[in-house]
């Protein structure tokens, strides 16, 4: 903008978007000056969003080569060391998804907030200009048509009754001649008609564009946070379908994030485009509907300036004024000396002061609405919500798309490497014998047949005790075998013959090779308190 105009600044962040390359699909340089109808400026936005095609193509094929590299490149995962460092290395890269989705999301609410508060900003200055058009056609057409239809009546009819005394005849001629002065004086004003209708039609389209922008956008946080959330989720409770509906969820949002990316750029950079000279924009639109003079008036609306708009609007509006007065005293005369002589002629002359009241009243208002300063703070206003909350939304929009791209990018880096965790974890369970008596599941069922067998094995021998005192006398016999180890082991005689049991020992097929690498140093211990918990539990009894 040039340096007359002093009240609106351009912020630094429109020219820093304005010197972005401008480009047709034919790699061919344009200048950046703001043309939404040309082939080639729209070409150039165009290209924008292709540039961030391109990077959602980087994105997926790096994605790709990383899970061929994961699946291909296996690594052996049984040692625990290893295990625990892929644990740790998903846990936190799922929790730094997280943080950057959460970062994201708010970000894009800020953005969005920003967005809507810039457009109906735009919106609501248009309105109002389009208010203030609208009042000035209003007030020139309603006296236009006053002056036209009622003054002449009055004034016609006035001439019948004054017709046999020629000097009030001669003074309704000269009546005649002030109203045609006053009526083309205001039709010399500028034709706000046009201007008025693409006013309105530019704001209710762009209110109804930024209605669903903002939709679309809360349900994109909306459910960019829901399936970080779910997916979060899927990774603490080991879940593999959520994961796996969250792995294609991601995907569909990470391009939705790109698509988002280009939008905005191009539209930020669109916008800026317009921000940086909006007055030059406005002048060659404007150029075959109004004069560009008057435009300059009103964009500027400087008393410095000369301003050739103004001095004809107050040369209108004095001729206007005079007429008026003349006229209002030429009716006071009339009032005076004509009606005592002829009474039926006072109604018409109270009708036309009535008219000439009502012309003056709307003198003083299309004046004020003529005033360059209430059209000029409506221009201002737009361009401060377009330019400064308006573009720095669509920043924080694309920023929001940024962070969101990388967030479910590290998300699917994590996923697959969750997910093999899991089945390795379920192999290494299925590859237990379920007739192994150190399998926890079969620990169990060993428990629960013990106790029973302990229980049958304490009733038999009280019956059988008292049984054999009513015979004979009781001979009390010293022996250091080990305990019932079928009862033990629930009846079955595959594990009669284990050693070491009944001391507190595990047997040794637990060292054993088929073994060795199938049991974790935990699950050994787990069974060798388990087996000093049975002793304590059962000893007293055996040793009976």
């Amino acid at each position: 903008m040039s340096s007359a105009s002093v009240d609106y600044i351009a912020p630094w962040w429109t020219y820093w978007l304005h010197q972005f390359p401008h480009v047709n699909l034919r790699f061919q340089p344009l200048d950046h000056t703001f043309k939404p109808q040309d082939e080639n400026y729209q070409q150039s936005l165009i290209f924008l969003g292709c540039v961030a095609a391109a990077g959602l193509g980087v994105n997926l094929l790096c994605l790709a080569i990383y899970l061929s590299c994961l699946c291909c490149c296996r690594k052996d995962e049984e040692e625990e060391e290893s295990k625990k460092s892929n644990s740790c290395c998903v846990t936190w890269t799922a929790v730094a998804a997280g943080l950057i989705c959460c970062v994201a999301v708010g970000v894009g609410f800020y953005g969005n907030s920003e967005t809507n508060d810039g457009v109906y900003q735009l919106t609501y200055s248009l309105y109002n200009a389009n208010h203030t058009l609208a009042g000035v056609d209003s007030l020139v057409t309603g006296t236009v048509g006053g002056m036209q239809s009622g003054l002449n009546e009055h004034l016609s009819r006035l001439g019948e009754i004054f017709a046999t005394r020629g000097d009030f005849v001669q003074t309704l001629q000269f009546m005649q001649q002030m109203s045609e002065n006053i009526m083309k004086q205001l039709l010399g004003l500028p034709d706000w008609e046009k201007a008025k209708v693409d006013l309105a039609a530019i704001a209710d389209q762009t209110a109804y564009v930024e209605y669903y922008r903002w939709l679309t956008y809360l349900l994109i946080l909306i459910l960019d946070l829901v399936i970080c959330l779910a997916a979060c989720l899927g990774l603490a409770k080991q879940s593999r379908w959520l994961l796996t509906t969250m792995m294609v969820c991601g995907v569909l949002t990470l391009i939705l994030s790109w698509a988002s990316l280009g939008a905005d750029v191009a539209t930020a950079v669109g916008t800026s485009d317009f921000c940086v000279a909006p007055d030059k924009f406005l002048m060659n639109q404007t150029k075959d509907v109004i004069s560009s003079d008057i435009v300059h008036y009103y964009l500027y609306c400087s008393q410095t300036l000369p301003n050739p708009f103004q001095q004809f609007v107050l040369q209108s509006l004095t001729v206007f004024q005079r007429s008026l007065t003349t006229m209002q005293i030429q009716i006071q005369g009339l009032l005076q000396f004509a009606v005592p002589l002829f009474p039926t002629a006072e109604r018409d002359l109270l009708s036309i002061q009535h008219l000439l009241n009502n012309s003056e009243a709307s003198l003083h208002q299309l004046t004020a609405l003529l005033d360059c300063r209430g059209l000029n703070k409506d221009y201002l206003d737009a361009l401060i919500g377009v330019c400064y909350d308006g573009v720095e939304g669509l920043l924080y929009l694309a920023l929001f798309s940024l962070l969101a791209a990388c967030a479910f990018s590290v998300m699917l880096c994590a996923i697959p490497r969750a997910w093999r965790q899991i089945a390795n974890r379920d192999r290494d369970y299925d590859d237990i014998d379920e007739g192994d008596p150190f399998n926890p599941q079969t620990r169990r069922m060993m428990s629960h047949h013990s106790e029973q067998g302990n229980m049958h094995s304490f009733c038999s021998y009280s019956s059988s005790m008292g049984s054999q005192t009513s015979l004979h006398p009781p001979t009390q016999t010293v022996t250091n075998a080990p305990p019932n180890q079928s009862a033990l082991f629930g009846g079955n005689p595959r594990y009669e013959n284990v050693p070491l049991i009944g001391r507190g020992s595990p047997p040794p097929s637990l060292y054993s090779q088929p073994y060795r690498n199938r049991y974790s140093p935990t699950m050994r211990a787990t069974y060798l308190s388990m087996t000093e918990d049975q002793i304590r539990h059962f000893g007293g009894d055996f040793r009976a």
